[in-house]
């Protein structure tokens, strides 16, 4: 059997726990009678319960249909499973006033500390606060509890509102919107690269002299979580750099 993604692998072995005297090797043998081999994440979406009720001879017949729909809210990725990243460090503690002013920022990310992730389908937010002369890590935010909202940009700008800046990879007019209206502004980076990049090169922005409209937030003093401290010595994406700068 080919490999499984850890997030697939994950969701079917969730599916498999949700349903009564079933297990996970079982499962996976009736969801292969059901949809065949490879196991994708396309397929998986697109099974339908009387598929599944009958895959495997029937071998989920007899469960009741609430296990059932539990088991397929998994298969579907609608029922919200936030999957921890490894290389992430763990996020450090602050406290209002702990980074005069500082700035509080978001970067769109699907894995370890990079900025990789599009706004609309990113596994995770990295949260960070940032000064002129330190920056921490303060919240990893999962994105997976958004999965069933009516309005999923909505939900996802909601996440971030206490952040000023958003960092991302890519971004639809949709989103933002959502986000715009939260007063969040909006850097588009599409050849990413390393969070802690983005995130020291707004620190060297605001070292150097920020902008008049993020000159107004720092000054201000945002809200709330925490991060390590980093040196100042690598530089924003170029692009990035300049929407910062106007």
């Amino acid at each position: 059997m080919s490999e499984l993604s850890p997030q697939l692998a994950l969701r079917i072995g969730l599916a498999a726990r949700a349903l009564p005297n079933v297990t996970p090797a079982c499962f996976v043998r009736i969801l292969i009678d059901a949809v065949r081999m490879p196991l994708t994440d396309q397929k998986l979406k697109a099974l339908s319960a009387r598929q599944l009720r009958m895959a495997g001879r029937g071998a989920l017949r007899a469960v009741p249909g609430a296990y059932l729909d539990r088991a397929l809210q998994y298969l579907w990725d609608r029922a919200g499973v936030d999957i921890e990243d490894p290389e992430l460090p763990k996020p450090q503690p602050y406290r209002d006033g702990d980074l005069p002013g500082s700035v509080r920022v978001a970067v769109a990310s699907d894995q370890g500390l990079a900025l990789d992730g599009d706004f609309g389908t990113c596994a995770r937010f990295l949260v960070f606060q940032v000064s002129p002369t330190a920056s921490r890590l303060i919240a990893v935010r999962g994105t997976a509890g958004g999965k069933g909202a009516d309005d999923r940009s909505a939900w996802r700008a909601d996440l971030i509102r206490d952040c000023r800046i958003l960092f991302v990879a890519k971004i639809g007019i949709r989103g933002h919107v959502k986000l715009v209206k939260h007063g969040i502004y909006v850097v588009p980076d599409p050849a990413g690269g390393s969070a802690w990049t983005a995130v020291e090169g707004l620190a060297r922005v605001l070292r150097d002299g920020p902008p008049p409209w993020l000159g107004k937030l720092t000054a201000r003093r945002a809200l709330n979580p925490a991060l390590p401290r980093v040196s100042l010595n690598t530089s924003l994406n170029p692009a990035a750099t300049a929407a910062i700068g106007h």
